[in-house]
This record gives C-alpha cells, structure tokens and sequence, in this order.
C-alpha cells in the first residue's frame, strides 16, 4: 500500500518540529540585567515626577490682627480687590476660627 503524495514520512516531520527556544547562561545573565535596568530607569523617572508635582512646601503668608480688628476688615486690607465673603471662609476654614473671632495680635494663615 503506497502513502498518498501529500503526507510526509514520520522522519521528516520530526524535522520541520522547532525546539523551544533556550537561552545561555550568558543570555539569561543579559536579560536579567536588562530588566533590572528598565526598572531602575523607571524608578528614577517616577520619583523625578513625584518630586516636581509635590515641590517644596513654602510657609503661608501670614497677617498679624490689629486690636479692633474683625476677619471682614482684615480680608478687606489683604484682598481689597477679592470677594471678602469668600476670602472671610477661606480665613476661618485655613485657622480653625470656629467662631469668627480674633485677638490683637494673632497671626492668621493666609491663602495664597
């Protein structure tokens, strides 16, 4: 019984097989340190980033009450130009002032 034209015989199959691929000890060493590289590039990146978005913290300006001063007249002296409602809020929320009062002589956080 003769085998049809179009199948080869099992010898050449085992030959058109590919092996898998297997890397050297010298090329595992190279893609492990490849890899390392990428991370440790990355990480620089990363924390390059990080620390341009967080910047330096700068201090609040600040403002010192006058005696007889309410925190309507001190918007109105550090912001004359500003909404004094919003900016009053902003001075109560920024200094913990529940009630709205202040002494002679407090220093008050300003927003920027």
């Amino acid at each position: 019984m003769n085998a049809p034209a179009h199948t080869l015989p099992r010898s050449s199959a085992r030959l058109t097989r590919s092996a898998p691929a297997r890397l050297t000890r010298r090329g595992r060493v190279v893609v492990v340190l490849a890899v390392l590289a990428l991370l440790v590039l990355a990480g620089f990146t990363l924390g390059r980033v990080s620390s341009q978005a967080a910047g330096p913290a700068k201090p609040l300006p600040t403002v010192t009450v006058h005696a007889g001063e309410s925190l309507w007249q001190i918007a109105a002296r550090v912001a004359p130009h500003a909404d004094r409602r919003a900016l009053v809020m902003q001075l109560e929320a920024l200094n913990h002032l529940h009630d709205g009062r202040v002494v002679a002589g407090q220093q008050l956080r300003l927003p920027r």
